[in-house]
């Protein structure tokens, strides 16, 4: 009860629309790890980089193959690469700080969404959800691709849509809707439209455990914390739900290979749904009671306190947050416009979303003005009073009292380089040379600009009557510094 007073006296969640970005038409965003920087796919097939403390356009990568719109972005675990999908089937791997392609693959499939591999810095395979097929595994040297299992049964998928309608017993195929890695990438969990959360090891291609959602329903958005310790599904029920992991967060495929030895009596999908209960256990569900509104992009906030989740109603641009425990703090509107992205900062409490028309909003606390900080003494007032003045409010007084020395040693050095460890990134290997910044790139004048400039001055110099530019040529021939400065 004491926490959850505290959080609505803090209100670490944001309440106002603090201010928004614009470059071209927006369709996805991502942050990289600690929130410095922000990815943005657009429609023309650019992915634009903002630096996101001074908000200014710190990378703009381009792919000259690639015209189709960006489908997603994800960033590498030390945000040395980003990896794009775009709506033309393909997949492409950059280098943030050269900005040069690392690699390129052509799918069969549109990609929806494109995960990097958690575990590495430079990984080597990524997680792909496309638009009709199930999600596979792309390896990134090899450019194979691996197909991940849908269901226990694959045997109502390989009929013909000819043949299936022929057999009234055989259900409708099972299809795979969302798809994500772990913390550490050691696992797969894949909803598929049964309402199954799937956990698969990705190495062997094999289903380790099941787990029924409620409802039986299509599974849309599957999300991991931040800290790996809760899972987030929202399904076509307008129900988001909220899992406990009840693996380690680190090593949980080995654990869960060491800890089922006494279900091996089991078998089948029995065996694979007792594991799973031991996997995920059920903590929370959200939904609108009263507006039964559908569910987008729902995702944690960065320190797992908080889950958010957009309308998915056509020209809304809204989304709710609750708390952990399950009650609603805030419902946040912004412009009539439909929401087409959301994302949670990192370490702070600012959420980002992107809007129909491709504007980038950022949704930040509203900061109520303190004056009394200023000075200890300063009084603030609801409204004007008139202000009687003290007799000796304004005679001069005599020091009497001496200014207090500071305790602070102006002599200790100072250390301004180390970076302290947050506690939100107690897993980083500061060994590793994490980007978190961009140097910026000057943007050079156009020769159009140039060529105006130049004609103009030629302009000026034609209208001017000759003695004058006589006079001029003198000037500048007396005073040879001046115009040595000018033309430098």
């Amino acid at each position: 009860m004491d926490a959850l007073i505290r959080d609505s006296l803090q209100r670490n969640f944001p309440e106002v629309i603090e201010e928004f970005l614009e470059h071209g038409v927006t369709k996805c965003i991502a942050f990289n790890r600690r929130g410095t920087l922000l990815a943005a796919g657009c429609s023309d097939g650019s992915c634009v980089i903002w630096d996101f403390e001074t908000r200014v356009i710190a990378k703009e990568l381009k792919d000259e193959d690639c015209l189709a719109a960006i489908t997603s972005v994800c960033w590498s675990r030390y945000g040395h690469w980003i990896l794009v999908s775009a709506a033309d089937k393909s997949l492409t791997v950059w280098d943030v700080v050269k900005g040069e392609k690392i690699a390129r693959i052509r799918l069969q499939q549109t990609p929806l969404q494109a995960r990097l591999h958690p575990g590495s810095p430079t990984p080597s395979i990524c997680l792909v959800c496309t638009l009709s097929s199930a999600p596979m595994i792309v390896d990134l040297d090899t450019t194979s691709t691996t197909v991940l299992p849908v269901s226990t049964s694959e045997r109502t998928t390989t009929l013909a849509p000819s043949l299936r309608n022929k057999f009234s017993d055989i259900s409708a195929p099972i299809i795979a809707s969302a798809a994500c890695f772990n913390k550490y990438g050691d696992l797969v969990y894949v909803g598929n439209s049964k309402g199954q959360i799937l956990i698969i090891d990705h190495t062997s291609i094999q289903i380790r455990g099941i787990v029924q959602v409620t409802g039986n329903l299509v599974i849309k958005n599957i999300v991991f914390s931040r800290n790996g310790q809760y899972l987030l599904t929202n399904s076509s029920d307008r129900t988001i739900r909220i899992y406990e992991n009840l693996l380690p967060v680190k090593d949980g495929l080995k654990v869960l290979d060491e800890s089922n030895s006494d279900l091996d009596k089991l078998d089948g999908v029995e065996k694979l749904r007792s594991i799973g209960s031991r996997c995920l256990a059920l903590s929370r569900e959200f939904q609108d009671s009263i507006t039964k509104v559908q569910w987008k992009d729902p995702c944690f906030s960065g320190d797992g306190e908080w889950v958010t989740g957009g309308s998915a109603s056509k020209g809304e641009h809204k989304f709710y947050i609750w708390g952990k425990a399950g009650h609603l703090v805030k419902i946040l509107e912004g412009p009539k416009d439909a929401l087409m992205d959301l994302t949670w900062h990192p370490l702070r409490p600012i959420v980002v979303s992107v809007s129909l028309d491709g504007l980038v909003y950022i949704w930040a606390k509203d900061q109520a003005e303190n004056w009394s900080a200023f000075a200890p003494d300063f009084m603030e007032l609801e409204e004007n009073e008139e202000y009687v003045e003290r007799e000796d409010e304004f005679d001069l007084m005599p020091v009497t009292e001496k200014v207090k020395e500071s305790g602070v040693n102006e002599d200790d050095e100072i250390d301004i380089v180390t970076v302290e460890k947050n506690s939100a990134l107690s897993d980083s290997d500061m060994s590793q040379e994490e980007i978190c910044y961009l140097p910026p790139e000057p943007i050079p004048d156009f020769p159009e600009q140039q060529d105006k400039c130049v004609g103009s001055t030629l302009k000026i110099q034609e209208d001017m009557p000759s003695d004058k530019v006589m006079e001029s040529q003198v000037q500048k021939a007396k005073n040879p510094s001046k115009r040595n400065k000018q033309s430098v």
